[in-house]
């Protein structure tokens, strides 16, 4: 598990990790007071869908955190690193997650392990950055995915009850902002995860965080108003259209031949997640030229959510739709449209363009024409790397090149 270069944990990584903790926790605090509203309304549909995002989405969690400890049992040999990790696994390393993770506490082992990991390593000044970092890229992946599988569906739930209802109470727009700053925060932290790989001559400045995160809101935004606009006119189609849409984007992925995961069963899991976050977002999960099929999935996505939204406005209450109708008409596509445009604008000016390591080449390298290309600059046997991280980081740095790199770090995977 060396790490592909230097692994260098800072006062900010430690400052993501504990911000992403409490988002998460006030995330999940959030549905449960909305479950719990539900329940004492007597609203038992609503909370029974609430608690099924929540249990769905958790399961799946710490499937894949079990699994990824599973497969990295080799490289951690099985032994506790931090104190948290002695304190609850005690011995039996295997037997002890098994238990944490059948349990829904495999997640938030994670997040306390990585906290205690990089207090020790950012405040007391101790070794093991590369672990600290390790643990965070695992933790970007998980809140990756435990955004598009929780956060976002009861995103649209609690509009579509809004709109139903035409009201809302507090505790509905609380779980509003919570499941809305948890995809901000997906985005933000998935960027610096991936950010954290290049070399340091091809570091880019802020502004193409700033760029890489308006331009994922402003598609991720309309497509889910799209669907819970949907959703409110036709509230029993909607389950058949993103069944079938998910089918197509699942057999779409599975023709790409991605090699994620360890075993087959962990690999057809991560192709069923790639088909769901495909339903609201674009994730690239395979090597080479990409533009092409990022222009058709886009295609995609604006003619289905294009058929949502004119369904909606001829199956809509005039009279209850009259104040947000015409604005929702035209605010949906126009940020679609500025969502692509930023897209476009951040591979035209932030990302980087071709990567060639200079000794290699025998000359200097402009800053602005570097690819992470194979992200192999060697390796230091003291150090780990996060081979899931490295691969996504791969994939989404090396882009439209005319062949894939020799070493592809355990093959196709994706990143947005």
């Amino acid at each position: 598990m060396e790490c592909a270069m230097p692994c260098k944990y800072s006062w900010l990584d430690f400052l993501f990790t504990v911000v992403g903790v409490g988002t998460f926790l006030f995330d999940l605090g959030a549905d449960l007071w909305v479950a719990r509203d539900f329940y004492l309304q007597g609203d038992y549909c609503w909370f029974g869908l609430v608690v099924g995002f929540i249990v769905v989405s958790s399961v799946l969690m710490q499937t894949f955190s079990w699994f990824w400890f599973k497969y990295d049992r080799e490289q951690t040999a099985q032994t506790a690193q931090t104190a948290t990790e002695s304190l609850l696994l005690g011995g039996g390393r295997r037997w002890g997650l098994r238990a944490l993770h059948i349990c829904q506490l495999g997640f938030l082992l994670r997040y306390i392990t990585a906290i205690e990991q990089g207090f020790l390593v950012w405040w007391k000044g101790k070794r093991g950055s590369d672990y600290a970092v390790y643990l965070t890229h695992d933790i970007s992946m998980l809140r990756l995915f435990e955004t598009f599988f929780e956060s976002t569906p009861q995103l649209i739930l609690m509009l579509y009850i809004i709109m139903h209802d035409n009201e809302a109470r507090v505790v509905q727009w609380v779980s509003v902002a919570a499941s809305t700053m948890s995809i901000a925060w997906m985005v933000l932290e998935y960027h610096r995860s991936l950010r954290s790989f290049l070399p340091e001559k091809a570091k880019l400045g802020y502004g193409s965080s700033v760029v890489y995160f308006l331009w994922n809101l402003l598609l991720i935004a309309p497509r889910v108003g799209a669907v819970a606009l949907f959703t409110s006119v036709l509230p029993p189609f909607i389950t058949l259209h993103f069944l079938l849409l998910w089918a197509a984007m699942f057999f779409w992925v599975w023709r790409q031949n991605t090699d994620f995961m360890d075993s087959v069963a962990g690999e057809g899991l991560y192709r069923a997640t790639v088909a769901l976050i495909w339903y609201f977002s674009w994730f690239n999960v395979a090597e080479g030229r990409t533009r092409g099929r990022s222009i058709i999935y886009h295609t995609i996505m604006v003619v289905d959510s294009a058929i949502l939204v004119v369904t909606w406005w001829f199956y809509r209450d005039p009279a209850l739709t009259q104040s947000y109708a015409l604005p929702l008409l035209i605010v949906l596509p126009s940020s679609y449209l500025l969502g692509l445009l930023l897209k476009v604008l951040y591979y035209c000016c932030f990302h980087p363009k071709q990567w060639q390591r200079p000794e290699e080449a025998g000359e200097d390298v402009p800053d602005n024409d570097i690819l992470f290309k194979s992200l192999s600059f060697g390796t230091a046997p003291s150090q780990m790397r996060n081979k899931r991280m490295v691969s996504l980081a791969s994939n989404f740095y090396y882009r439209d090149a005319p062949q894939a790199p020799a070493a592809n770090m355990n093959g196709n995977n994706g990143a947005i």
